[in-house]
């Protein structure tokens, strides 16, 4: 069947070329369950030949739902990012639910923004990767009703539902195992911490290590620096020209730390014999640097699995109240400490 140009194709169009009614093709597409496996595959079959595309978000007008999932990350050229993505699309998929994805910049605005957007195309769910948010994006979020699913952090007051690591608890267990490895000025360089929930638990958790290990917090050893390799180069330096050096620096964001490792081979630094090395996550990368970088190992792609999961549980009634999942980490020691 051939359309003429700028035709819009509808569901009636549907109906003739399968030859059933147009509420059969709506039970086809919505409740596929009510008919037939050979009445779905004339209309699948009849789909593709008239080449209809379904308007979801009008077909969920009645119920206020589409099958639509919103996802907001901090960045999507982050490649950290990849693996909890991978892992909602793959569980979202398999259960007939499609997935949008916007970024927030590491900005509450933004996030707010993009909530509203997938508000109004009316998402299913939200997963959400920061868990700071602004108090008109909470409340677009309590009007709504939707479920939510935070992932960023182990947060202990989450909106609805969480699954993640403590970002503090392991920011702890890196500081204390550079101290038991023997280093007494560790240094730590995280991301702008005002608006990311993330750097101010990675802060808390160093800050919780030198004191149970009976240690005065130096100022001059925290700083806070923008994403990038630059900032982790620029941080070493910074950091190397104090008039007592640091002898390790934990830097809170894989790209700091590859920054600052380049930046001791451009110099000519011996790391660890000069300053010790850690990452906060485990790029691939990291593991061929010269020398492999100590980092800790994060469960990001189950994270993205679990929230797809906790998400469809809400949707199905199989679970109806706030959930907390914690995922935990690993360190993984290496050459650079």
């Amino acid at each position: 069947m051939e359309e003429s140009p700028g035709r819009t194709v509808r569901m009636r169009d549907v109906a003739r070329a399968a030859q059933v009614s147009t509420m059969t093709v709506s039970r086809a597409l919505n409740t596929p369950e009510r008919v037939s496996p050979e009445v779905r595959q004339r209309v699948a079959e009849a789909v593709q030949a008239v080449g209809y595309v379904p308007n979801r978000l009008a077909g969920s007008l009645s119920s206020r739902r589409s099958n639509m999932v919103g996802l907001v990350l901090p960045s999507i050229e982050n490649s950290l990012f990849a693996a909890t993505v991978k892992g909602v699309s793959d569980v979202l998929r398999r259960a007939g639910h499609h997935l949008m994805i916007a970024e927030s910049g590491y900005g509450p605005e933004a996030e707010e923004a993009a909530i509203r957007g997938f508000l109004e195309q009316r998402v299913a769910g939200l997963i959400l990767h920061d868990t700071l948010h602004t108090e008109e994006a909470v409340r677009l979020i309590r009007r709504a009703g939707v479920p939510v699913v935070e992932n960023g952090t182990l947060t202990p007051t989450p909106l609805d539902m969480v699954v993640s690591y403590s970002n503090r608890e392991a920011a702890r267990a890196m500081t204390r195992h550079l101290a038991r490895l023997g280093y007494r000025r560790i240094a730590l360089v995280t991301l702008p911490a005002a608006a990311n929930q993330r750097s101010r638990d990675r802060q808390a958790g160093y800050r919780a290590a030198l004191a149970e290990l009976r240690r005065a917090v130096d100022p001059a050893l925290m700083l806070e620096m923008p994403p990038g390799l630059a900032s982790g180069a620029e941080a070493l330096l910074r950091l190397m020209d104090r008039p007592r050096r640091p002898d390790a620096v934990f830097f809170a964001g894989d790209v700091l730390a590859v920054g600052a490792v380049l930046e001791c081979q451009r110099r000519g630094w011996s790391v660890p014999g000069d300053v010790a090395i850690a990452a906060f996550d485990n790029i691939d990368l990291l593991a061929h640097l010269n020398p492999p970088v100590t980092t800790l190992r994060l469960p990001r792609h189950e994270i993205g699995v679990r929230s797809a999961e906790m998400l469809l549980e809400r949707l199905s009634g199989r679970q109806t109240g706030p959930a907390a999942v914690d995922l935990r980490f690993e360190i993984i020691q290496r050459a650079s400490t």
